[in-house]
């Protein structure tokens, strides 16, 4: 029994002094990194505050600015405004022809396309008008600033008397569109909204090639968004207008 004692109070022992000799490391340790990460304190404090260049232009200085200096966005030009604002109402007539399918054709690709066309085109409106707001700029274009406009009204989604920009159909063409039924709507229609999307293409080429517009990035990726996907749309409608007339011949 005093030999089984003897052993535990040895092992006690050793256990006691290796926690001594750990207690002793980590007090060293601890107050060895603190002499070492006071220089690093030290100069971290007395770093200075980093230097801003901005590059001049050709022929000119490059100048200092203070660390708190923030970019600023230049703001968007007057085409890029207008090609947002006439982009809404444009968009505006191809849902305004999209809300017709349901009621006068039973066609079911058309359904599709028609559903995918008023989804993207309602979305893009909802961003248009969110990004003129946040410039500060109505979501319309100033009827004074457009021959002929003056006392139009142009309330809701109707915009079957604007025909100025390229590609919106008349009040004829909507007016037609409405009457017909059957083969005759999904005719009307893909020719119509065909002519609708390459309306929006030259809206987009003149905008590229309008001096100084095109730059603001959201614009851009705006524009080169809706190119691509009415490129597609248009050939989606095409060889649904071929394979019509194809089955009408046999």
């Amino acid at each position: 029994m005093w030999k089984f004692g003897g052993i535990c109070r040895k092992r006690w022992q050793r256990i006691g002094s290796g926690w001594a000799s750990l207690s002793g490391f980590l007090v060293v340790s601890i107050i060895f990194s603190g002499f070492l990460s006071a220089p690093a304190r030290a100069q971290q404090a007395n770093a200075s505050p980093p230097v801003v260049v901005q590059p001049g232009a050709p022929g000119q200085p490059s100048k200092t600015l203070s660390a708190s200096t923030r970019a600023t966005l230049p703001r968007p030009s007057h085409a890029e405004i207008e090609f947002m604002q006439g982009m809404i109402m444009h968009h505006s007539q191809a849902v305004e022809m999209t809300a017709l399918i349901t009621s006068h054709t039973e066609n079911k690709d058309l359904r599709s396309l028609g559903a995918r066309i008023s989804s993207s085109q309602s979305d893009e409106i909802q961003f248009m008008q969110r990004w003129l707001a946040g410039w500060g700029e109505p979501i319309s274009i100033p009827m004074a600033g457009m021959p002929g406009m003056q006392g139009m009204h142009t309330s809701g989604q109707s915009m079957q008397s604007i025909a100025l920009m390229p590609g919106m159909l008349t009040p004829a063409q909507m007016n037609a569109l409405k009457n017909a039924k059957g083969a005759e709507f999904d005719r009307l229609f893909l020719t119509g909204m065909i002519q609708h999307h390459n309306g929006a293409l030259i809206m987009v080429k003149d905008l590229f090639n309008t001096a100084g517009a095109g730059q603001n990035a959201d614009v851009f990726d705006f524009a080169t968004d809706a190119d691509n996907t009415q490129r597609v749309e248009i050939r989606i409608m095409q060889s649904m207008l071929e394979k019509k007339a194809s089955k009408e011949k046999q």
